[in-house]
């Protein structure tokens, strides 16, 4: 009875207007009423807890637009059966609703799962160093990623199941075997493919966020890891988007797999009247002094020969890639300085023996003699 006294006064005072502008008019104002209560209830929750409690107020924040979205529903649920609407745009608007209505869920299902994950991220903040964190860093971003786009497929697939030619669309797609089916089975390969890839990855874990990695000849970091690809920030801050697929079905060269340490290489060749002995020792001393060298590894050995020097390889080991690629960079240009210096007979040099035509090979084969003593012994003569 008071719905129907509330109508009939409503037609009293605004009879000269449509009733589709009125109702219409009362889904609007229901809406901006619903976003100012929203407005005035997040000012009095940061005015009272703000100072006492931070993470209200960061709580506020990431839930601001599932919460706005929920008070206009809510508004428009109370307002719509009021509104002196024709069936024509009732119905749709009906429709309208329920779509909303179910995007509202996905939307808070995927806000809560964002959160989750971030409250849970928050004790793992270090990613360099700590192989544990990178463990569930990687595994959880991954599991999330995946969680959101599951959301989103399921989210959607039901709001166009509320479309009565839709739903029959998609009863008849998926249940015939035709090249329709066919069609939409090979265009989803790729995205079904790459979503199972990122859950063995956040199984299997090959790959890591921050792990050092080699792929396509190209070296640089794990940036990210999305629910279809991996981002990876190259050494000269270039990024390369690679598919999830490929580190499950593609061999690559993971750096920092199970320890961040690595040894480094340097390779030298010298002649062959170089002190290998005193070059190892002033090695050793050198890489003790240097604050990249992690403690572990230092050796110098002579790997290979031929007809004109000898090939040194040294071994330093560093905690990471990049103070490895450093501290080989610095050692191999500390040993260049300290042969060129201390022992230049090292530095590789060409030999030959120059035998003129028609001439006395022995001539040429004897020893030197020195300009001083050529002089002499022609004037003694």
């Amino acid at each position: 009875m008071n719905r129907q006294v509330l109508m009939a006064d409503i037609e009293k005072m605004l009879g000269w207007v449509p009733s589709w502008i009125i109702g219409l008019g009362l889904i609007v104002g229901a809406t901006l009423l619903a976003l100012s209560a929203y407005r005035v209830a997040v000012w009095l929750l940061n005015r009272t807890f703000g100072v006492r409690f931070p993470l209200m107020h960061v709580f506020v924040e990431r839930t601001a637009g599932p919460v706005r979205m929920a008070l206009c529903l809510a508004a428009v649920a109370l307002v719509l059966p009021l509104a002196p609407l024709d069936d024509s745009i009732r119905t749709p608007l009906t429709r309208l609703f329920v779509v909303a209505f179910i995007a509202l869920i996905g939307w808070i299902s995927i806000r809560i799962v964002d959160m989750s994950a971030a409250r849970y991220l928050q004790n793992f903040r270090d990613v360099t160093e700590n192989f544990i964190a990178r463990k569930h860093v990687t595994q959880v971003r991954v599991f999330k990623r995946v969680t959101d786009t599951i959301i989103i497929i399921i989210t959607v697939s039901t709001a166009l199941m509320t479309f009565d030619s839709v739903k029959q669309y998609g009863v008849s797609l998926f249940a015939s075997a035709g090249a329709a089916g066919i069609i939409v089975g090979l265009a989803a390969r790729p995205l079904l493919s790459n979503l199972i890839a990122g859950v063995q990855i956040a199984i299997t874990q090959p790959i890591r966020i921050e792990d050092a990695v080699i792929i396509e000849n190209e070296w640089g970091w794990v940036e990210d890891i999305a629910s279809t690809y991996v981002v990876i920030r190259l050494w000269d801050w270039r990024r390369m988007v690679v598919p999830l697929s490929y580190f499950i079905e593609k061999p690559f060269q993971n750096w920092t797999r199970d320890t961040a340490s690595l040894i480094g290489v340097i390779a030298l060749h010298v002649d062959y009247r170089a002190d290998v002995t005193r070059i190892r020792r002033w090695l050793e001393e050198a890489v003790k002094g240097s604050r990249l060298w992690d403690g572990a590894v230092v050796n110098l050995q002579v790997i290979d020969a031929d007809s004109r020097t000898i090939e040194l390889r040294a071994l330093v080991s560093a905690r990471n890639a990049p103070q490895s690629w450093d501290l080989r960079c610095e050692m191999r240009e500390k040993l260049i300085a300290f042969i060129r210096d201390e022992m230049p007979e090292a530095l590789p040099r060409e030999r030959a023996i120059l035998i003129p035509s028609g001439g006395d090979d022995n001539e040429f084969l004897r020893p030197a003699v020195a300009p001083e003593e050529e002089m002499r012994a022609h004037a003694h003569n």
